[in-house]
């Protein structure tokens, strides 16, 4: 698919718009101003995966405790700012790698002068995150009182105004709904308008299964257009099942890969063996590899191979047997419980002899 060619802008290490990768973040739940936890978080989330971790900062306890969070991450830290000016100026001063702004509520224009003015010499980028709760009321009243994608649309446009004015490009903008066709519409109808990199969501997701189905259908119908150059999955639980559910959304559009990708047909009557039991134990399994490898588990010999042969491996199984087979040839026939044993075998027979 051709993605939008968007204005790059540097996070720390990762490249946002232009032709990097579509990248993954996510947010703590943990204030920077309880350093130690905040720490520990930030590398559980980094080593799950998250290649930018975002920080609430809603006093100047945590814009300070942001130094301790930068100094140990090894990925990029966004701190994220309302109202206070004063709590931005604090980030730059930790050593944070970006921030996520909006330059409506922090202020008069003087205000945000001063942030831009921090910014600049260090090039660090500024995300304006428009939500639907948070637009300018004059805005919600020019739309009927309610948020429309045309209002957040003008919402956006008001704040990029304000940087382009103070000659800073250094942006990347979001454009959150809960509602996912209005979401949709805003990117694509802003998209359209602006070379600016942006930063896809869905907010207030819900919890893990709706929200995952909510960003899945959101984020990816943007991406698969083209759209979108960072995402978060936003979900009511632990963020690394956000970064887990990003991660996948990119994997199933071909966009990125991240370790072994694992099919599975669903039950039936043909199924004899406990297939979901079997799929379950090959996923753990799996966690151990990065090596970008499709592994099918099918539950039923006959047809298995056959249906799974665009699978580098696989296994199927029936009445206390199996089978491992790699682009539908059968490679080995073992009893059912050796099955996951057999096929962690062939793969890292073919991950060492590539080596």
């Amino acid at each position: 698919m051709k993605r939008r060619k968007a204005l790059a802008v540097q996070v720390g290490k990762v490249g946002i718009g232009g032709t990097y990768p579509v990248s993954v973040q996510t947010m703590s739940t943990v204030t920077p101003a309880k350093e130690a936890e905040a720490v520990t978080d930030v590398l559980r989330l980094a080593d799950a995966g998250a290649e930018l971790i975002r920080f609430a900062v809603p006093d100047m306890a945590a814009a300070k405790g942001l130094a301790a969070v930068v100094a140990a991450s090894p990925v990029p830290i966004i701190a994220d700012i309302h109202f206070d000016y004063r709590l931005a100026l604090q980030a730059v001063d930790s050593g944070v790698d970006a921030l996520r702004i909006n330059p409506g509520n922090i202020g008069d224009e003087e205000r945000v002068i001063k942030v831009v003015e921090k910014v600049r010499p260090k090039g660090i980028p500024i995300r304006i995150g428009i939500n639907t709760g948070s637009l300018p009321a004059d805005i919600l009243a020019a739309h009927g009182g309610h948020p429309t994608s045309a209002a957040m649309v003008e919402g956006a446009l008001r704040h990029i105004r304000i940087l382009e004015r103070l000659q800073y490009s250094r942006m990347v903008i979001s454009l959150k709904a809960s509602d996912v066709p209005l979401m949709i519409s805003a990117y694509q109808e802003l998209a359209e308008k602006v070379p600016y990199a942006l930063h896809l969501g869905v907010t207030e997701a819900g919890l893990v299964q709706e929200g995952t189905i909510k960003s899945a259908i959101g984020i990816g119908a943007l991406l698969s257009q083209g759209i979108g150059d960072t995402i978060r999955v936003s979900l009511t639980g632990d963020p690394i099942e956000e970064i887990k559910v990003g991660r996948q959304i990119l994997s199933a559009l071909g966009l990125r890969t991240f370790g072994p990708t694992l099919i599975s047909c669903p039950t039936c009557g043909r199924t004899k063996v406990n297939l979901i039991h079997l799929a379950e134990q090959v996923q753990t399994a799996l966690a151990t590899i990065h090596t970008p490898v499709k592994v099918a588990v099918m539950g039923c010999i006959v047809n298995g191979p056959g249906e799974a042969r665009e699978a580098d491996f696989g296994i199927a199984g029936g009445y206390g047997k199996g089978i491992v087979f790699s682009h539908g040839k059968i490679l080995r026939t073992v009893e059912e419980d050796k099955l996951v044993d057999g096929l962690l075998e062939e793969i890292h027979k073919s991950i060492d002899s590539a080596e």
